[in-house]
């Protein structure tokens, strides 16, 4: 069997699409760079994932890693040195050494629908796109709307402590979210799969605020009510102040990057469609629900757990 060549293992969505790949069946050779956490390479191999060392400026190195593969997989995460640039030595490789299909790290909601200009981080993918399009391989891009894993906290979105779901524009707003592990599994499938499109859609939730709002009252047990932050003219005005204030030219997520993804969603126009959730048989989808009821039920228990004591530990560590 041919091994799957991933790119990005070493990082939370590219392990995870390693170790599904083994579930399924399939091997993996993982390209790590020889700075690599020396433990997180470790541990994919104890998972049975082969690796080899490879840097981007190396064609060599790079081309002879693909060998052999069955197609190459990016789950890299970056800017432009990554995303563009290092994506682009990628693919470079894997044309040399005549690898049949190339999946881009595009895990996004459907930026093919939108125009330049209003997300820097999807403006670097339709960049790259322009590139692989051209290259005689056949590429395939995993679409998944927002990581659903998101809502717990870092997506300010559900707002546990104020019991409010925030929302701009409309309330109405379908949106879609998909786990890492569920995009993870997916992707999994189509790298085993030989007759994959050009864009697979996938989606394992589609809620409005309305209806997330419904959702979380139900797991929290308590009443959540939607909150409207204003319209997506507002939240570009901010998105604009927030550049010039805290602009982390060298971040990959400074907080307007993280509202640019938010007008996205709440604008509609990347919602995914069609969805492609069914071309494997046995994926099972987690919704919104059970993500936020596992978030609220640890979030509860934290607050349940008893405040351990400085004089007890020290006891408990001295000796007799």
């Amino acid at each position: 069997m041919q091994p799957v060549i991933l790119a990005g293992a070493t990082g939370n969505l590219g392990g995870r699409i390693a170790r599904a790949i083994v579930a399924r069946g399939g091997s993996v050779r993982a390209i790590v760079r020889p700075r690599s956490d020396a433990e997180t390479v470790a541990a994919l191999r104890r998972d049975g994932i082969a690796t080899v060392e490879a840097d981007v400026a190396s064609a060599t190195a790079l081309t002879k890693a693909c060998e052999g593969g069955s197609c190459v997989v990016s789950a890299l995460a970056g800017l432009r040195d990554v995303i563009v640039d290092a994506q682009s030595a990628l693919l470079g490789a894997a044309l040399g050494a005549g690898v049949a299909r190339f999946f881009p790290s595009d895990f996004a909601l459907d930026f093919t629908k939108l125009p330049d200009g209003i997300n820097r981080n999807l403006d670097l993918r339709r960049e790259f796109h322009r590139r692989l399009d051209r290259a005689p391989i056949a590429a395939t891009s995993v679409l998944n709307g927002m990581f659903a894993d998101l809502l717990t906290g870092q997506a300010p979105i559900v707002i546990l402590r104020l019991k409010r779901v925030v929302y701009w524009k409309s309330a109405e707003q379908p949106m879609d979210f998909t786990t890492i592990d569920d995009v993870a599994s997916y992707t999994a499938a189509a790298a085993l799969d030989a007759s994959t499109p050009r864009f697979l859609r996938v989606a394992g939730d589609r809620v409005n605020a309305r209806q997330l709002a419904d959702v979380v009252s139900e797991v929290a047990g308590e009443r959540f009510r939607t909150l409207r932050a204003g319209g997506l003219r507002r939240l570009e005005k901010i998105i604009r102040i927030a550049r010039v204030i805290a602009p982390g030219g060298d971040e990959l997520y400074p907080p307007w990057q993280g509202m640019q993804y938010l007008h996205n969603m709440f604008d509609g126009r990347a919602l995914l469609d069609p969805l492609d959730n069914d071309r494997y048989p046995g994926m099972e989808w987690t919704g919104v629900k059970k993500v936020l009821a596992e978030y609220v039920r640890a979030r509860s228990a934290k607050r349940q757990r008893p405040p351990s004591s400085g004089r007890s530990n020290a006891s408990a560590g001295a000796r007799p």
